[in-house]
């Protein structure tokens, strides 16, 4: 009887269930707006193309290539493009390793960069400074706007491209050119006025806005000037250090 009680008020055992694995970062199914995935596979990914292009590289040039430049840089240009990843030297210069003195912020400024251009111009010597904005610029479009609750250091660089609020992303990239052109052809008067830097204007057209091709890169200003008629001329006859203000 007391058994028979026994293996009545007996509780029943639990069985535990087996805890699933836990997942690595790498196995994660999560994507970011790019279709990149995973950060862990993103980082992994770029470092592997990074280093597997680089051997590339090293196979595809001897020592005697490297030799040409180890001990100094002589760049034919000083060249400020806007950090945009879709904006890259080889789009401009194929041969870019020591032709290029390049230069990248935010809206491919003159201010937020000063140092680094001046290097450019006045110890190395480029007799071309060139600034390239280019389509769909996230900078042009957030200084058009509210940009207010944007991190600090982000509203200063912003703070230093001067357009209309609202306006057309295309026409605030171009106006911005303009702007930079300008700032820089006052900042480097004497090398100017001496005939010694040709300071031009670019737009890369990557989405054909300006219907010339898309892909393009179009001077938009040369030296001040920005009709499109007259900067053909000028480039034509090869007066890269014409000036309007100059006689």
């Amino acid at each position: 009887m007391a058994a028979h009680e026994a293996k009545r008020t007996a509780k029943p055992r639990r069985v535990a269930k087996p805890k699933a694995a836990p997942r690595k970062p790498e196995e994660s199914s999560s994507h970011d707006e790019h279709g990149h995935g995973s950060e862990v596979l993103q980082v992994r990914t770029a470092v592997a193309t990074i280093l597997h292009d680089n051997s590339d590289y090293m196979a595809q040039h001897k020592a005697a290539y490297f030799k040409t430049f180890a001990d100094k840089q002589t760049p034919r240009a000083t060249v400020v493009t806007c950090s945009d990843s879709r904006v890259q030297s080889e789009v401009m210069d194929k041969g870019a390793v020591n032709d290029l003195f390049m230069v990248r912020d935010i809206g491919n400024q003159l201010a937020t960069a000063e140092g680094s251009v001046e290097y450019g111009v006045r110890h190395l010597h480029t007799p071309l400074l060139i600034f390239v904005g280019h389509a769909a610029c996230g900078a042009i479009k957030a200084a058009s706007a509210d940009y207010s609750k944007l991190e600090p250091a982000i509203r200063k660089e912003l703070a230093t491209i001067n357009i209309p609020q609202g306006i057309d992303p295309t026409d605030g990239a171009l106006l911005n050119i303009n702007n930079q052109v300008e700032s820089a052809i006052l900042k480097f008067s004497g090398e100017v006025e001496q005939g010694h830097l040709a300071v031009l204007g670019a737009f890369y057209d990557f989405r054909n806005d300006l219907h010339q091709g898309a892909g393009k890169l179009i001077i938009t200003n040369l030296n001040g000037e920005t009709a499109p008629a007259r900067i053909r001329e000028l480039m034509k006859q090869g007066q890269y250090f014409k000036y309007s203000f100059m006689p």
